[in-house]
């Protein structure tokens, strides 16, 4: 298993040039998909080899549960610098489980909050709160997935610009953009190396949609001027992975996309550009992350059988 086992839990440094690259060369929906999946992966692997290294530790530990063949010389062999690594891994996959833990509960709570919070109201694909307070923000599940916005906000709003918001809500809800926000605030939890990529999906979400709305209101100025105009006066999301329209973030920079040509869809770069080499080097670190987190498994589990008594 040797080194191989450690590998996961820094190869996210490699995805780290596509996010940034991604959120200004890549079309929303592709910068989204492609950096989801890197995070995902690449914390799915980390986690896994924690995990391993977390039973050479706890074998280790006088009272474990574990087999006693477990703490064996030839075990412990598998895991360079095996004491240490072994033990630390202990409290660092602890705080990971609870981390994301805590992120799920938050997400539901949430949720639960809100669907009470539209009690009573007609069962509409539109929810509107009578509160002064300023914001919008996408609510999926419940018996319907519904656009949540209040008076607050739509009396700033000009009625070309409430149909910008709420084409850009839609959106969000159609493409199930909580799913994808989800997904890195959990991996950004299981590895802090994957933070800029929860950091620029966070952005391309609200991209994909600021374009999905432009197309659906036929006017691009209209939509920037709908996110410009609720950005001044909005609270954004109750929670990261709710989407908003006015979530923050760079406002600035999604007004200035909208106010520029359309993004080219392009399914992958060419390797000859920025953007493609960085692309290709995170599908390289994803590809050598899974790779060295199943190699580490398969060993640690052949490792393991063979010194189980039977």
């Amino acid at each position: 298993m040797g080194v191989f086992v450690f590998l996961p839990l820094v190869l996210p440094l490699t995805a780290w040039p596509i996010a940034r690259l991604a959120e200004q060369h890549l079309h929303p929906r592709t910068a989204t998909r492609l950096l989801t999946a890197v995070a995902a992966v690449m914390a799915l692997c980390s986690t896994v080899c924690l995990a391993l290294v977390m039973v050479v530790g706890t074998a280790q530990l006088p009272g474990n549960p574990l087999p006693d063949g477990w703490s064996d010389p030839e075990v412990r062999a598998a895991v360079p610098f095996d004491e240490v690594v072994g033990k630390a891994a202990i409290p660092a996959l602890c705080a990971v489980v609870v981390a994301c833990a805590r992120t799920l509960w938050r997400h539901a709570r949430v949720r639960r909050r809100a669907h009470r919070a539209l009690a009573g109201l007609p069962e509409t694909g539109v929810a509107v709160l009578p509160d002064t307070l300023p914001y919008a923000y996408a609510l999926p599940g419940g018996r319907r997935d519904r656009v949540v916005v209040t008076t607050g906000l739509l009396d700033h709003l000009q009625p070309a610009e409430r149909r910008a918001l709420f084409a850009h809500e839609r959106a969000h809800l159609a493409a199930r953009h909580h799913r994808f926000l989800l997904a890195v605030q959990l991996a950004a939890r299981a590895n802090p190396f994957l933070r800029p990529l929860r950091t620029a999906v966070s952005y391309t979400a609200e991209r994909w949609a600021d374009e999905e709305a432009a197309q659906a209101v036929g006017s691009r100025r209209t939509v920037a001027r709908a996110i410009g105009r609720a950005a001044l006066v909005s609270r954004g999301a109750p929670v990261a992975t709710l989407a908003g329209f006015a979530a923050p973030g760079p406002v600035p920079r999604r007004v200035a996309a909208l106010l520029g040509p359309a993004p080219v869809v392009r399914r992958w770069p060419s390797l000859f550009t920025a953007v493609g080499l960085a692309a290709w080097c995170a599908a390289a670190g994803t590809a050598v992350s899974a790779m060295s987190s199943a190699n580490a498994a398969v060993t640690m589990v052949l490792i393991l059988h063979a010194a189980t008594p039977w």
